[in-house]
């Protein structure tokens, strides 16, 4: 509770210094401001209108941050950060441009709002949302089975590839269809994690050619072969070609096979490191 002989401007701060910069109008009202208070300060600049019942306090040059808490707020309780927004709070995905992506239950929630995608879920449950950051977001197993509908194949792939290096509890997420070739990718990032290799780029395009995993400044590319990705004369020279092209950058190209991966990870994280140092 607050303190009675606290003023109403220092509440405000105080609630907004915990949601990234945002509150709401049911806030402002609660920290002891009026309706015309509120619109008193607005008209001064020291508030301004986000969405309807959220606003940003002091200035709007809200963070990330500040924009999902502010659109979570904007689609009632219940509401969670989702899908694409999710994925890049979660750090699975870079940060991009684009709408806030918010999930709430089948009949909850507000109506669109522009900046926020706004999606709708009969099988959204309690146990499905969490709180990071200090904002409503999906677990990371549901962030992942919502991005097959809305990513594409390779973004979902580095997703999966990132969350198992920052060791997010995923549990066994099935995503993909190649699931031979994606469980060795994933083989090797646990691999790196647990020998302490720094994190590589994965699913890069080099010129021509998507690379497996990239340690950019070091111009260090990993391949992982599958038997059943590489088989045949046209695999064979296209790996090939690839691995030309690559040297004739200046990248050194380094390939593990799927036994080498699994039944010999401290070899491989020899190698990998040894490219690795100065």
């Amino acid at each position: 509770m607050r303190l009675q002989t606290a003023k109403p401007d220092s509440i405000v701060a105080e609630i907004a210094a915990r949601q990234h910069g945002v509150i709401t109008y049911a806030q402002l009202l609660w920290a002891g401001l009026t309706q015309s208070g509120i619109q008193r300060r607005v008209a001064a600049g020291r508030l301004h209108w986000i969405y309807r019942g959220v606003y940003a306090v002091g200035h709007d040059g809200l963070s990330r941050e500040g924009r999902w808490k502010a659109a979570t707020l904007a689609c009632g309780p219940g509401a969670a950060l989702s899908h694409r927004s999710a994925a890049e709070l979660w750090r699975m995905l870079e940060p991009s441009d684009g709408p806030s992506h918010v999930t709430v239950r089948a009949r909850g929630g507000r109506s669109h709002r522009e900046g926020i995608r706004l999606h709708r879920s009969r099988s959204l449950t309690r146990r499905m949302i969490t709180s990071e950051s200090n904002i409503p977001v999906t677990r990371p197993p549901r962030t992942l089975e919502d991005l097959k509908r809305d990513v594409s194949a390779g973004e979902l792939r580095r997703a999966l590839r990132q969350a198992e290096f920052l060791n997010l509890p995923i549990h066994r997420v099935a995503i993909v269809d190649d699931r031979t070739g994606n469980e060795l990718e994933l083989a090797l990032l646990r691999l790196c994690r647990r020998h302490r290799l720094p994190e590589p780029e994965s699913n890069v395009r080099i010129g021509p050619f998507e690379v497996d995993f990239l340690w950019r400044q070091q111009r260090l590319v990993v391949e992982t072969d599958g038997w059943g990705a590489h088989r045949g004369s046209v695999a064979f020279e296209l790996d090939h070609r690839r691995d030309a092209y690559l040297i004739s950058h200046g990248y050194f190209v380094l390939r593990f096979t799927r036994r080498q991966v699994l039944e010999e990870p401290t070899e491989v994280a020899a190698l990998i490191r040894d490219r690795l140092a100065p």
